[in-house]
């Protein structure tokens, strides 16, 4: 078995070993992964974060051995905390890497920051100010960063960022946590799923107070949420229909 680190900001993860393939994920700074199968070019990984699969870019990671895979994992995420900061490494050359990348692989990768390194504490209070840093974000298929995220991309980094595990995906999310009957008994923080008219979880979005909800749908945007579904004060028009709500923490 081979594993890797991402040593670069941000990297895409695809359906397939192929450029051109459909991106089903990003790949942030430190994330840290299992390589289930090498080809020439191409690498399908399994991240340890989410369990989460697809094809990466050879170019674009570093081998790392088994015993610093599992060290990485043992840590206590120290995640980025603005919008971009900036690394280094020992030729002075800089990167930039987005909201949510881990710190903690500095060492191992040879790279210096010079901002505030915090280690991440369980705090379901801060969800909903961590996730209004992606407030306006455009809405992209498999993005996870504040230049480009989806619906679930969205409520994995918020939870990520307060200490929390989410799993990539709407419907794996949906799986998680205890269901509500109720709108009434929720509170901010706690996740709302919506599906399709064939009954499949396509969409996620954060509850906030007073019967709001903050999602990634076209970008980052709070709406009204009611026991119908996500009502949009532009179109004047319910834009989802709502299947369950989910206490995750």
């Amino acid at each position: 078995m081979l594993y890797g680190i991402c040593n670069l900001g941000v990297i895409p993860l695809r359906l397939e070993a192929d450029d051109t393939s459909e991106m089903v994920s990003q790949v942030l700074y430190g994330d840290h992964f299992k390589v289930i199968e090498k080809r020439k070019t191409w690498s399908k990984i399994r991240l340890q974060f989410d369990k989460y699969e697809g094809w990466i870019d050879n170019k674009q990671y570093k081998e790392v051995s088994k015993e610093e895979y599992q060290h990485i994992s043992t840590l206590t995420p120290t995640l980025s905390r603005h919008l971009v900061d900036y690394i280094s490494d020992q030729k002075g050359h800089v990167y930039s890497i987005p909201l949510g990348s881990n710190l903690g692989v500095l060492k191992l990768l040879g790279h210096t920051y010079e901002g505030k390194l915090e280690k991440m504490k369980p705090n379901k209070s801060k969800l909903i100010d961590t996730a209004l840093q992606y407030y306006n974000s455009p809405y992209l298929w498999g993005g996870k960063t504040p230049f480009g995220i989806d619906c679930s991309g969205f409520t994995q980094m918020v939870y990520k960022l307060n200490g929390f595990e989410l799993l990539r995906d709407a419907s794996q999310q949906a799986t998680q946590g205890e269901a509500l009957s109720f709108i009434e008994e929720s509170e901010a923080g706690d996740l709302a799923f919506f599906d399709n008219s064939e009954g499949s979880i396509i969409h996620v979005g954060l509850i906030m107070d007073d019967h709001h909800i903050i999602h990634a749908h076209g970008q980052v945007r709070i709406d009204r949420l009611d026991h119908s579904g996500i009502y949009n004060s532009d179109t004047k028009k319910h834009t989802h229909k709502l299947r369950v709500i989910k206490k995750i923490v």
